[in-house]
């Protein structure tokens, strides 16, 4: 469909809501989230003001509902075992233990990842000249940078395979100062950067371009919420530097808190994403 045939909107290049008329009269509106998300087309017939839902086909909604429920469950453990994982750091007394619990949380989080990243090379596309949504053929990869949603999903399960060389690295044993900051830290300082690009991301396409707040979007809240967990996953891997000259952390207690709220609010994020389906 060309821009010319309707309006589009969206942030810098990425187009994140279209607009336009089809040709049985009306106007449709296609927004990248709700119908990755939802299946949904939002379409007024000719002469009526409020637009009604419209659904995608039965292939299409099966899809999303089955990588949405994939994709927040393992969010919700994910977060959780991250949380369990920063508090035995913080209070147990094994440290191996943590670090075992944290890479069980992390293959949770690649699998989350993943299956976000499916929901969006398979989501339902706007039918040129129609006010319906067409059925992909199923796949398991495409490469769509200019579209914002690919984009966002794939930065955010690059970051969670960046998290796991981190994971991996703590398991190992006898690591140096300078193998523990290269192998642990630095992996860890990516993936946190990772996941704050993929939540800007994803907040550009809920609110069409600025970031604002839109506290009657169940979206909104979602994406936040996931967004606020970055922030707190970044303040605990800054803390959690091991200085050269000391062989301690900056801040062990700042570290383990970080880890442990953000990692709840990622499974907060994972509870509400259940709702958040065709």
């Amino acid at each position: 469909m060309s821009h010319s045939e309707g309006r589009s909107g969206g942030a810098g290049p990425f187009t994140t809501r279209l607009t336009w008329r089809p040709v049985k009269g009306g106007t449709a509106v296609w927004e990248s989230r709700v119908a990755r998300k939802r299946g949904l087309l939002l379409v007024s017939a000719a002469g009526e003001h409020e637009p009604s839902p419209r659904i995608a086909d039965g292939v299409s909604v099966s899809r999303l509902r089955r990588l949405n429920t994939v994709a927040a469950l393992a969010f919700t453990v994910g977060g959780a075992l991250f949380a369990f994982g920063a508090w035995v750091a913080q209070f147990g007394s094994s440290d191996a233990t943590g670090a075992w619990i944290y890479f069980a949380g992390g293959l949770f989080f690649n699998t989350g990842g993943y299956a976000s990243l499916l929901q969006a090379i398979n989501a339902p596309r706007p039918e040129a000249g129609a006010g319906s949504l067409a059925t992909r053929a199923w796949a398991w990869w495409r490469y769509e940078p200019y579209r914002i949603d690919w984009l966002s999903t794939f930065v955010l399960f690059i970051g969670t395979l960046v998290f796991g060389i981190n994971l991996l690295s703590s398991l190992l044993q006898g690591l140096s100062l300078q193998q523990v900051n290269r192998l642990i830290w630095a992996p860890d300082m990516v993936g946190c950067i990772l996941f704050l690009v993929s939540g800007h991301l994803a907040l550009l396409e809920v609110c069409h371009g600025r970031p604002g707040v839109r506290s009657r979007d169940l979206s909104w809240w979602i994406v936040a919420i996931n967004q606020l967990g970055s922030v707190l996953f970044l303040i605990s891997a800054l803390a959690a530097f091991t200085r050269p000259a000391t062989g301690s952390l900056v801040n062990e207690d700042i570290a383990n808190w970080g880890t442990l709220t953000g990692a709840l609010c990622f499974s907060a994020g994972g509870v509400l994403q259940l709702f958040e389906r065709p």
